[in-house]
């Protein structure tokens, strides 16, 4: 399994890498595994404003339809326009091609109590 060292993680599989003041979100190479083939995404979230671990979307799977939770808080400021065309990304690229959000964070004191590459290992 793909485990990116220098991104965040959530103990709902999402991931978050941080640039500057901007932070990009997805789901996990754990979670896009457990959930199968991503054949839908509906974030219609962006301009808002949004709290730490508020649902920002869902990921409809073949199997099942799952929410998306911010990982810190933020304004989104835009929602991957591939993944409408090819929500598949998500599979085939969960921490490249297949972001989900960018965002502008709120306080990033909030991104300390995510978890590293390390723990999250751990959890799973």
């Amino acid at each position: 399994m793909n485990l990116p060292a220098d991104l965040l993680y959530t103990k709902d599989h999402e991931w978050l890498r941080i640039e500057g003041d901007l932070g990009y979100v997805g789901v996990t190479d754990f979670a896009q595994g457990e959930l199968g083939d991503i054949v839908f995404l509906e974030i219609e979230t962006e301009g808002e404003t949004l709290e730490k671990e508020e649902v920002f979307g869902t990921i409809e799977a073949v199997k099942t339809v799952s929410d998306l939770f911010m990982p810190v808080g933020g304004e989104i400021l835009e929602v991957n326009p591939a993944l409408g065309d090819s929500p598949d990304l998500v599979n085939k690229d969960p921490y490249g091609e297949g972001w989900m959000i960018k965002l502008r964070i709120t306080d990033p004191v909030e991104a300390e109590s995510l978890l590293s590459a390390e723990q999250y290992k751990e959890l799973l």
